[in-house]
Protein backbone atom coordinates (compact mmCIF):
# COMPACT_ATOMS: atom_id res chain seq x y z
CA UNK A 1 0.00 0.00 0.00
CA UNK A 2 2.55 2.36 0.62
CA UNK A 3 3.48 2.53 -3.24
CA UNK A 4 -0.50 3.11 -4.29
CA UNK A 5 0.10 6.98 -3.31
CA UNK A 6 3.32 7.97 -5.63
CA UNK A 7 1.90 5.81 -8.28
CA UNK A 8 -1.25 7.06 -8.85
CA UNK A 9 0.32 11.16 -8.21
CA UNK A 10 2.33 10.06 -11.12
CA UNK A 11 -0.59 8.76 -13.47
CA UNK A 12 -2.10 11.83 -12.52
CA UNK A 13 0.97 14.08 -13.35
CA UNK A 14 1.62 12.23 -16.58
CA UNK A 15 -1.90 12.50 -17.88
CA UNK A 16 -1.64 16.28 -17.31
CA UNK A 17 1.12 16.55 -18.94
CA UNK A 18 0.15 14.82 -22.30
CA UNK A 19 -3.12 16.68 -22.44
CA UNK A 20 -0.68 19.95 -21.88
CA UNK A 21 1.62 18.50 -24.52
CA UNK A 22 -1.07 18.19 -26.92
CA UNK A 23 -3.14 21.44 -26.56
CA UNK A 24 0.56 23.60 -26.41
CA UNK A 25 1.20 21.64 -29.35
CA UNK A 26 -1.62 22.96 -31.13
CA UNK A 27 -0.88 26.66 -29.82
CA UNK A 28 2.93 26.62 -30.87
CA UNK A 29 1.51 25.96 -34.57
CA UNK A 30 -0.18 28.97 -34.66
CA UNK A 31 2.83 31.20 -34.42
CA UNK A 32 4.96 31.91 -37.93
CA UNK A 33 8.34 30.43 -37.82
CA UNK A 34 9.48 34.02 -38.29
CA UNK A 35 8.77 34.91 -34.82
CA UNK A 36 11.88 33.18 -33.76
CA UNK A 37 13.07 31.44 -30.69
CA UNK A 38 13.03 33.22 -27.37
CA UNK A 39 10.68 35.94 -25.76
CA UNK A 40 8.99 37.12 -29.36
CA UNK A 41 7.52 33.30 -29.74
CA UNK A 42 6.57 33.38 -25.73
CA UNK A 43 4.39 36.74 -26.36
CA UNK A 44 2.84 35.25 -29.25
CA UNK A 45 2.18 31.93 -27.03
CA UNK A 46 0.80 33.96 -24.21
CA UNK A 47 -2.13 35.55 -26.37
CA UNK A 48 -3.16 32.25 -27.27
CA UNK A 49 -6.02 30.97 -24.83
CA UNK A 50 -5.08 27.20 -25.47
CA UNK A 51 -1.69 27.64 -24.68
CA UNK A 52 -2.56 29.20 -21.18
CA UNK A 53 -4.71 25.93 -20.70
CA UNK A 54 -1.98 24.14 -21.42
CA UNK A 55 0.04 25.76 -18.51
CA UNK A 56 -2.58 24.91 -16.02
CA UNK A 57 -2.49 21.46 -16.79
CA UNK A 58 1.33 21.66 -16.79
CA UNK A 59 0.79 23.29 -12.78
CA UNK A 60 -1.77 20.33 -12.29
CA UNK A 61 0.46 17.41 -13.34
CA UNK A 62 3.78 19.34 -11.25
CA UNK A 63 1.29 19.42 -7.90
CA UNK A 64 0.60 15.79 -8.20
CA UNK A 65 4.38 15.06 -9.37
CA UNK A 66 5.73 16.12 -6.29
CA UNK A 67 3.15 14.84 -4.62
CA UNK A 68 4.16 11.09 -6.13
CA UNK A 69 7.82 12.43 -4.97
CA UNK A 70 7.12 13.43 -1.78
CA UNK A 71 5.61 9.43 -1.17
CA UNK A 72 7.80 7.56 -3.30
CA UNK A 73 11.31 6.71 -4.71
CA UNK A 74 12.57 8.92 -7.98
CA UNK A 75 13.31 6.15 -9.59
CA UNK A 76 9.74 4.76 -9.28
CA UNK A 77 7.62 7.79 -10.31
CA UNK A 78 9.95 9.40 -12.95
CA UNK A 79 9.55 6.42 -15.28
CA UNK A 80 6.05 6.30 -14.70
CA UNK A 81 6.06 9.33 -17.23
CA UNK A 82 6.89 6.93 -19.94
CA UNK A 83 2.82 6.61 -20.09
CA UNK A 84 2.97 10.45 -21.25
CA UNK A 85 3.85 8.78 -24.51
CA UNK A 86 0.87 6.68 -25.43
CA UNK A 87 -1.76 9.10 -23.20
CA UNK A 88 -0.36 11.89 -25.91
CA UNK A 89 -0.98 10.31 -28.85
CA UNK A 90 -4.27 8.88 -28.02
CA UNK A 91 -5.23 12.31 -26.87
CA UNK A 92 -4.26 14.06 -29.89
CA UNK A 93 -6.05 11.60 -31.92
CA UNK A 94 -9.04 12.50 -29.87
CA UNK A 95 -8.61 15.86 -30.12
CA UNK A 96 -8.58 15.58 -34.28
CA UNK A 97 -11.65 13.34 -33.75
CA UNK A 98 -10.21 10.74 -35.07
CA UNK A 99 -10.11 6.88 -33.71
CA UNK A 100 -6.54 5.51 -32.87
CA UNK A 101 -5.91 3.05 -35.16
CA UNK A 102 -5.17 -0.62 -33.63
CA UNK A 103 -2.01 -0.80 -35.01
CA UNK A 104 -1.29 2.29 -33.00
CA UNK A 105 -2.87 0.77 -30.09
CA UNK A 106 -0.58 -2.16 -30.42
CA UNK A 107 2.56 -0.10 -30.39
CA UNK A 108 1.12 1.58 -27.30
CA UNK A 109 0.69 -1.59 -25.51
CA UNK A 110 4.03 -2.93 -25.76
CA UNK A 111 5.35 0.10 -24.48
CA UNK A 112 2.85 -0.26 -21.20
CA UNK A 113 3.82 -3.72 -20.95
CA UNK A 114 6.99 -3.20 -21.05
CA UNK A 115 7.17 -0.52 -18.18
CA UNK A 116 5.08 -2.98 -16.29
CA UNK A 117 7.73 -5.49 -16.69
CA UNK A 118 10.34 -3.35 -16.13
CA UNK A 119 9.37 -1.81 -12.69
CA UNK A 120 8.10 -4.86 -11.38
CA UNK A 121 11.20 -6.89 -11.68
CA UNK A 122 13.21 -3.70 -10.78
CA UNK A 123 11.11 -2.64 -7.55
CA UNK A 124 12.89 0.67 -6.69
CA UNK A 125 12.74 0.86 -3.15
CA UNK A 126 14.03 3.96 -0.65
CA UNK A 127 12.77 7.28 0.21
CA UNK A 128 16.17 9.51 1.07
CA UNK A 129 14.94 13.26 1.10
CA UNK A 130 18.54 15.29 1.72
CA UNK A 131 21.59 14.76 -0.57
CA UNK A 132 24.88 16.78 0.02
CA UNK A 133 25.46 19.01 -2.30
CA UNK A 134 29.48 17.61 -3.47
CA UNK A 135 26.95 14.80 -4.83
CA UNK A 136 25.15 16.87 -6.59
CA UNK A 137 27.37 19.48 -8.35
CA UNK A 138 28.92 16.64 -10.50
CA UNK A 139 25.85 15.11 -11.86
CA UNK A 140 24.40 19.09 -12.28
CA UNK A 141 27.85 19.63 -14.34
CA UNK A 142 26.89 16.91 -16.53
CA UNK A 143 23.26 17.57 -17.44
CA UNK A 144 24.46 21.16 -18.37
CA UNK A 145 26.66 20.20 -20.60
CA UNK A 146 24.29 17.39 -22.05
CA UNK A 147 21.72 19.92 -22.34
CA UNK A 148 23.91 22.79 -24.24
CA UNK A 149 25.03 20.04 -26.91
CA UNK A 150 21.71 18.64 -27.65
CA UNK A 151 19.97 22.57 -27.88
CA UNK A 152 22.89 23.54 -29.77
CA UNK A 153 22.88 20.25 -32.49
CA UNK A 154 19.15 20.45 -32.15
CA UNK A 155 18.89 24.32 -33.39
CA UNK A 156 21.29 23.72 -36.16
CA UNK A 157 19.06 21.45 -37.86
CA UNK A 158 15.91 21.75 -39.67
CA UNK A 159 12.60 21.33 -39.37
CA UNK A 160 12.27 17.91 -38.95
CA UNK A 161 12.27 14.40 -36.78
CA UNK A 162 16.11 14.93 -35.68
CA UNK A 163 15.80 18.61 -34.55
CA UNK A 164 12.51 17.02 -32.59
CA UNK A 165 14.31 14.26 -31.01
CA UNK A 166 17.26 16.71 -29.80
CA UNK A 167 15.36 19.10 -28.41
CA UNK A 168 12.73 16.29 -26.60
CA UNK A 169 16.22 15.16 -25.39
CA UNK A 170 17.27 18.21 -23.80
CA UNK A 171 14.06 18.91 -22.47
CA UNK A 172 14.03 15.84 -21.06
CA UNK A 173 17.21 16.39 -19.16
CA UNK A 174 15.54 19.80 -17.73
CA UNK A 175 13.01 17.84 -16.42
CA UNK A 176 14.48 15.02 -14.60
CA UNK A 177 16.81 17.60 -12.77
CA UNK A 178 13.06 19.33 -12.07
CA UNK A 179 12.15 16.30 -10.30
CA UNK A 180 15.48 15.37 -8.56
CA UNK A 181 16.14 18.69 -7.37
CA UNK A 182 12.00 19.11 -6.52
CA UNK A 183 12.17 15.64 -4.28
CA UNK A 184 14.30 17.04 -1.65
CA UNK A 185 12.55 20.80 -1.63
CA UNK A 186 9.05 19.39 -0.87
CA UNK A 187 10.50 17.56 1.74
CA UNK A 188 12.01 20.98 3.40
CA UNK A 189 8.72 22.12 2.82
CA UNK A 190 7.56 19.82 5.11
CA UNK A 191 9.80 19.31 7.57
CA UNK A 192 10.88 22.82 7.84
CA UNK A 193 7.98 24.89 6.50
CA UNK A 194 8.10 27.66 4.34
CA UNK A 195 11.10 29.47 5.27
CA UNK A 196 13.35 26.01 4.95
CA UNK A 197 11.76 25.70 1.29
CA UNK A 198 12.43 29.39 0.30
CA UNK A 199 16.31 29.12 1.97
CA UNK A 200 17.01 26.19 0.29
CA UNK A 201 19.41 26.05 -3.08
CA UNK A 202 17.68 23.22 -4.65
CA UNK A 203 14.03 25.30 -4.78
CA UNK A 204 16.13 27.82 -6.99
CA UNK A 205 17.58 25.03 -8.66
CA UNK A 206 14.69 23.12 -9.64
CA UNK A 207 12.84 26.34 -10.55
CA UNK A 208 15.17 26.98 -12.99
CA UNK A 209 15.47 23.88 -14.25
CA UNK A 210 11.70 24.02 -14.89
CA UNK A 211 11.61 27.22 -16.18
CA UNK A 212 14.75 25.70 -18.90
CA UNK A 213 12.65 23.12 -19.73
CA UNK A 214 9.29 24.92 -20.40
CA UNK A 215 11.23 26.85 -23.07
CA UNK A 216 13.11 24.24 -24.48
CA UNK A 217 9.69 22.21 -24.64
CA UNK A 218 8.07 24.95 -27.02
CA UNK A 219 10.53 24.92 -29.31
CA UNK A 220 10.81 20.85 -29.34
CA UNK A 221 6.91 20.69 -30.53
CA UNK A 222 7.91 23.27 -32.88
CA UNK A 223 10.83 21.49 -34.50
CA UNK A 224 9.20 18.48 -36.04
CA UNK A 225 6.78 15.94 -35.17
CA UNK A 226 5.14 14.79 -32.61
CA UNK A 227 5.98 11.08 -32.89
CA UNK A 228 9.83 12.48 -33.00
CA UNK A 229 9.86 14.49 -30.08
CA UNK A 230 7.52 12.93 -27.29
CA UNK A 231 9.41 9.47 -27.53
CA UNK A 232 12.92 11.49 -26.76
CA UNK A 233 11.13 13.28 -23.52
CA UNK A 234 9.42 10.74 -22.22
CA UNK A 235 12.08 7.76 -22.38
CA UNK A 236 15.29 10.58 -21.72
CA UNK A 237 13.30 11.78 -18.35
CA UNK A 238 13.09 8.17 -17.62
CA UNK A 239 15.90 7.27 -18.12
CA UNK A 240 17.82 9.84 -16.74
CA UNK A 241 15.51 9.91 -13.26
CA UNK A 242 16.18 6.42 -12.83
CA UNK A 243 20.23 6.78 -12.59
CA UNK A 244 19.49 9.96 -10.44
CA UNK A 245 17.55 8.23 -8.08
CA UNK A 246 19.97 5.16 -7.97
CA UNK A 247 22.77 7.21 -8.00
CA UNK A 248 22.30 10.49 -5.84
CA UNK A 249 19.32 9.56 -3.88
CA UNK A 250 20.92 5.50 -3.41
CA UNK A 251 17.60 4.07 -4.21
CA UNK A 252 17.91 0.14 -4.49
CA UNK A 253 16.81 -2.04 -7.23
CA UNK A 254 16.84 -5.22 -7.66
CA UNK A 255 19.81 -6.60 -9.17
CA UNK A 256 20.90 -10.88 -10.33
CA UNK A 257 18.59 -12.32 -12.16
CA UNK A 258 16.19 -9.76 -11.89
CA UNK A 259 18.32 -7.93 -14.93
CA UNK A 260 16.82 -10.37 -16.94
CA UNK A 261 13.43 -9.78 -16.92
CA UNK A 262 14.31 -5.84 -16.63
CA UNK A 263 15.70 -5.79 -20.03
CA UNK A 264 13.34 -7.54 -21.67
CA UNK A 265 11.15 -4.45 -20.27
CA UNK A 266 13.19 -2.10 -21.65
CA UNK A 267 13.92 -3.83 -24.57
CA UNK A 268 9.89 -3.36 -25.12
CA UNK A 269 9.71 -0.30 -24.19
CA UNK A 270 12.54 0.74 -26.82
CA UNK A 271 10.89 -1.41 -29.38
CA UNK A 272 7.29 0.26 -29.22
CA UNK A 273 8.96 3.30 -28.68
CA UNK A 274 11.31 3.48 -32.70
CA UNK A 275 7.67 1.68 -33.96
CA UNK A 276 5.56 4.76 -32.68
CA UNK A 277 8.59 7.14 -34.05
CA UNK A 278 7.87 5.46 -37.39
CA UNK A 279 4.01 5.44 -37.32
CA UNK A 280 2.82 7.52 -39.83
CA UNK A 281 -0.88 8.24 -38.39
CA UNK A 282 0.03 11.47 -37.79
CA UNK A 283 -2.50 14.30 -36.89
CA UNK A 284 -3.06 16.88 -39.38
CA UNK A 285 -1.29 19.62 -37.58
CA UNK A 286 2.17 17.92 -37.60
CA UNK A 287 3.04 19.84 -40.52
CA UNK A 288 4.52 22.97 -39.35
CA UNK A 289 2.74 26.40 -39.85
CA UNK A 290 4.78 28.22 -42.59
CA UNK A 291 6.01 32.40 -41.85
CA UNK A 292 3.21 34.46 -41.87
CA UNK A 293 0.56 36.40 -39.49
CA UNK A 294 -0.21 34.82 -36.72
CA UNK A 295 -3.36 32.86 -36.80
CA UNK A 296 -6.70 35.00 -34.62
Amino acid sequence: MGLVLPVLFALLAATGNATATVVQRRATLTVPRSAGPGPRLLLGLLHRPVWLAGVLAVVAAGVCQALALATGPLSLVQPLFVLELPLTLILAALAHRRRPSGVLLLKLTVVVAGLAVALLCAAPAGNRTHVAIDRWLPVLAACAAAVAVLAAAGTRRPPGGLRAACLGTATAVCFALTAGLMKTSVHLLAESGLGGFLTAWQTYAFGACGLAAVLLLQHALRGGPLVASQPALTLGDATVSFLLGVLVYEEHVRAGWWLLPQLLGVALIVAGVLALVGEEDRAPDEVLVPDGPPSP
